[in-house]
């Protein structure tokens, strides 16, 4: 799981930030880039299918790809709290200032929430911003138990957090299993998923021999709290439109089993009664695999590519 060749470290007071530089060649001088920012217990390297896909468009090294690991995650994992969104929107913010650019960002999942509030926070952060299955919240009950609505939303994902594996390779069949990341692992996508899963083992430091999930624990509980509970959070993307900040919103039609109710349908997006200016495409495609093959994958790019004509 450590840093390769590619991956740039932002140190911090405790611990360092890792940024993979997923470019497929060298960038040309002022290439675009594109900031892009993972999910609650994913990682950096779970963009690489889109950087290839921008490679095959483009052309080696015309568009830059840049894929933090978030603090508590991968090889920011000892980076250290407080967790929280907020946390990470700055630290967007510091990705752009040490590599002095002006990025498009995408997010996926929590990732859309924490590129949302850093467009919220500072408008002219990005050129635009890209939201993927994500961004766009629902109102929370006062009694909500996050433990309980993590469990339900994102249950295998957290599950894994406490388990013990006995080799990669355990690791693997465990997603092998998964609905969503199952046929993932059989289908065109496979190299880039079992990196990204790889990426997040470390060695058990409690049980020798044994392999357990980068994911800190109260960096992903802290980090839930604020998709599904936090005002501010909730309202980040309709203060970045009401900025002026390019958004638009890829949503997938199934969920994260890929069960047929998605995260949004159209209904629901309806009911949020946000402004015109948001533009979204529906794709058929589940949580993980948006981003990864397909259509999902696809759209993806269009809308990153028409992001970086107006940038």
């Amino acid at each position: 799981m450590s840093p390769d060749e590619s991956t740039f470290v932002i140190e911090q007071p405790v611990g360092s930030l890792a940024v993979h530089d997923l470019t497929v060649a060298p960038a040309r001088e002022g290439a675009p880039v594109v900031l892009a920012v993972h999910g609650i217990t994913a990682n950096g390297l779970s963009w690489r299918a889109l950087a290839d896909e921008l490679h095959r468009r483009h052309g080696p090294g015309a568009v830059r790809v840049l894929a933090p690991d978030l603090r508590g995650r991968a090889a920011s994992r000892e980076a250290s709290g407080p967790y929280g969104l907020a946390v990470h929107a700055q630290d967007l913010a510091t990705i752009s200032a040490v590599f002095g650019v002006r990025p498009v960002v995408v997010g996926h999942s929590m990732g859309a929430f924490v590129a949302a509030l850093a467009a919220a926070a500072q408008p002219g952060l990005f050129s635009s911003v890209v939201l993927v299955d994500g961004g766009l919240a629902f109102p929370a009950p006062a009694d909500l138990d996050i433990d309980a609505a993590l469990q339900a939303v994102i249950g295998p994902a957290m599950d894994r957090l406490a388990m013990r594996f006995e080799s990669p390779s355990a690791h693997l069949g465990f997603w092998a299993r998964h609905p969503a990341v199952g046929p993932l692992l059989a289908g065109p996508a496979a190299s880039v998923v079992r990196a990204y899963l790889g990426h997040d083992l470390v060695p058990a430091p409690d049980v020798p021999g044994r392999w357990m999930s980068s994911c800190i624990l109260d960096a992903v509980r802290a980090d839930g709290a604020d998709v599904l509970a936090d005002a501010t959070v909730h309202a980040a993307a309709r203060r970045a439109l009401e900025q002026d900040v390019h958004l638009e919103l890829v949503w997938a039609e199934r969920g994260l089993m890929d069960e047929p109710q998605g995260l949004y349908d159209e209904s629901r997006l309806a009911a949020l009664d946000l402004p015109s200016s948001l533009a979204t495409h529906r794709v058929a495609a589940n949580h993980y695999d948006v981003i990864l093959t397909g259509e999902g994958l696809t759209t993806v790019a269009d809308v990153v590519d028409r992001s970086l004509g107006d940038g």
